[in-house]
């Protein structure tokens, strides 16, 4: 099927149910990335109390992780890949625990925002207009920046954490970056390059008619 065909079979119902697609995702994210994390920050629900780290596994020996922080409040279970949990985390540590997962949420709250203001101009039949080609710069730039920042910010509010109890020596700064985020920002960022000249070049036809 050309471009051309599966274009003239799309309805304003098709964009309607992309939209109410994109409008629920971003209700979910809302609810479940931002929301109720934040709600159990100030205790209102059950707050986050686990976070999976990487452990230096050199300076470990089986049954030696949990012995070595028992009555200290924070409990470090596993090699390598271990559960760092927190008894009865205060205010400050629930909020560096859920911190990682409200940013993410609130980038992922942006990104379906604009994906659906740019699924909006499918009703008028005509995507290809600049606006939607900023929109996609940012949304690229966007999950450039969850690449990125997402990995730090884990990291670094992992080391807040055990900052002074036992477990501190045994969890490195680690931060694992995505290569498939980055990708996926770059062709977002190509994508919209070519709305950019797209339009550009349309507008130039256009204007020599």
């Amino acid at each position: 099927m050309s471009a051309k065909s599966w274009w003239s079979r799309w309805s304003r119902t098709d964009s309607r149910m992309l939209e109410a697609a994109l409008g629920l995702a971003a209700l979910l994210a809302g609810v479940f990335e931002v929301l109720l994390p934040a709600l159990g920050v100030v205790g209102l629900v059950e707050p986050v109390d686990t976070r999976e780290v990487e452990t230096d596994t050199a300076t470990l020996m089986p049954g030696e992780v949990t012995e070595a922080t028992a009555g200290q409040g924070v409990t470090l279970t596993g090699l390598r890949k271990a559960d760092l949990v927190l008894t009865d985390p205060d205010l400050g540590e629930r909020l560096l625990l859920a911190l990682p997962q409200i940013v993410g949420g609130l980038f992922l709250l942006l990104i379906l925002a604009l994906l659906v203001q740019l699924a909006r101009t499918l009703r008028d039949g005509d995507v290809f207009v600049p606006r939607n080609a900023r929109r996609l710069s940012v949304v690229g730039l966007v999950v450039l920046a969850q690449a990125v920042l997402a990995p730090a910010l884990s990291a670094l509010t992992t080391q807040m954490l055990v900052g002074g109890t036992p477990t501190g020596d045994r969890i490195p700064f680690s931060a694992t970056f995505s290569g498939g985020y980055v990708l996926l920002a770059l062709l977002v960022l190509a994508l919209g390059e070519v709305f950019r000249r797209g339009t550009k070049l349309r507008a130039d036809v256009e204007g020599l008619v």
